[in-house]
């Protein structure tokens, strides 16, 4: 059973709404946030990125970094730019991109059945930017990034959203970054029973991306509850059906070879796995345990040898495979997350990122094949974690659209 709640949603102005929308918060750098929000004026990185707002070099967990949050925020609703709705609702969320409709539920789930782990995490999260969103949510008193959870399609859940699509008209309708953003306002007394009813029929949620959003608001939950406040559970989250979710690859950048010469590198590689030398280009790889290996003239197909067996659902993952059997025992890499020596790039940007990365000076890059969404759903059912960087999730939720403040 998973409890979902309607809520009054803090809204910015139809007329400004698209300019006050942004990606979120932690697929910038502070360079990044603040060349977007030198350009636009009403960028919700102001917000979401408040250190942007005063001069280069600001320690970006200065306590005055979000009091200015608050500042903006609490001008911006007193301006009347974001205007808190008068009764609780659903919203609908629905993105388009190249294409590819999914098509999401706008509601409070519970921080409660986070704990209890009835909504699963599959990846662990760091103590700093965990404190950073802490921070922040508690000093605006709101949650202004929403969480992004999954769950397995229903198809009764699905007929029912399509039908309130064609029963309310959308209350925001832009394309930004490619992507097509439409909400739409579930307001019915009667609309909102039915779908929190059926959502009382979905065994568990998944969190497929923000698990810093959510430890975060879960952390804020308990010290509110601790203190004695009396505080409700809700956190902000976007649900998705699986079958509508697009993963896409997550790869691998070694900056340096530790000395060693590609030969060398390519006989390492061979204890562990089948080395084939391919055609240097742009494709990715066609299917599950295949990794390209690119080196600045040549690319290779790698697949781990067929006495090697990988079992288990982290075990089996492309990204542990690489891991355990290439990075950890050929560059030392124990610790993905902290060491120097390796960096993550989204399958937005193309293999050709890969490539510039190796002809600019890095000394060897790996394209992925993606994780599945059965692959994530079974290691966060084993409670399980993955490797960090395993999923990138296209498109991307817009932070600023549904802001939620905590009672």
């Amino acid at each position: 059973m998973s409890v979902i709640r309607p809520f009054n949603a803090i809204i910015p102005k139809r007329d400004i709404l698209s300019k006050v929308s942004a990606l979120p918060y932690d697929v910038f750098s502070s360079d990044e946030a603040r060349a977007i929000a030198d350009n636009n004026p009403l960028s919700f990185l102001r917000i979401d990125r408040p250190e942007i707002n005063f001069d280069k070099g600001t320690d970006i967990y200065d306590p005055k970094v979000y009091v200015k949050a608050k500042e903006i925020f609490t001008k911006a609703i007193e301006r009347g730019d974001f205007v808190k709705d008068e009764n609780p609702c659903f919203y609908i969320y629905r993105l388009t991109m190249d294409g590819c409709v999914q098509t999401g539920l706008v509601a409070l789930a519970s921080a409660e059945e986070y704990l209890k782990g009835t909504i699963k995490k599959h990846e662990n999260t760091r103590k700093d930017k965990e404190d950073d969103r802490i921070r922040h949510v508690d000093t605006l008193n709101a949650q202004t990034g929403p969480i992004f959870l999954a769950y397995k399609a229903q198809r009764a859940i699905s007929d029912v959203i399509d039908s309130f699509i064609g029963k309310y008209s959308p209350f925001f309708d832009f394309t930004e970054d490619n992507v097509r953003n439409e909400g739409f306002r579930i307001d019915d007394p009667d609309d909102i029973k039915i779908i929190s009813m059926l959502f009382e029929k979905v065994d568990r949620l998944y969190i497929a991306d923000g698990h810093h959003r959510c430890e975060s608001a879960a952390k804020v939950y308990l010290k509110r509850k601790e203190s004695g406040k009396s505080v409700d559970d809700g956190f902000l989250s976007v649900i998705f059906p699986d079958e509508e979710l697009k993963i896409m690859d997550y790869n691998r950048v070694v900056k340096s070879l530790n000395g060693m010469t590609e030969d060398e590198l390519i006989e390492k590689v061979s204890g562990n796995f089948d080395v084939t030398l391919r055609d240097y280009n742009e494709d990715k790889p066609a299917k599950k345990g295949d990794i390209y290996m690119i080196l600045k003239d040549r690319e290779f197909l790698l697949r781990l040898k067929k006495d090697i067996v990988a079992s288990g659902p982290v075990e089996n993952l492309d990204v542990e495979i690489l891991q355990k059997y290439l990075l950890e025992p050929i560059f030392g890499i124990k610790d993905p997350k902290t060491d120097k020596n390796i960096d993550f790039v989204g399958g937005i940007r193309g293999v050709s990122e890969l490539i510039d990365r190796v002809k600019n000076g890095a000394g060897v890059s790996f394209a992925m094949h993606p994780t599945s969404m059965d692959e994530l759903f079974n290691v966060a059912d084993a409670g399980l974690l993955m490797p960090p960087k395993s999923t990138w999730f296209e498109p991307k939720l817009r932070s600023g659209i549904f802001m939620y403040e905590i009672s």
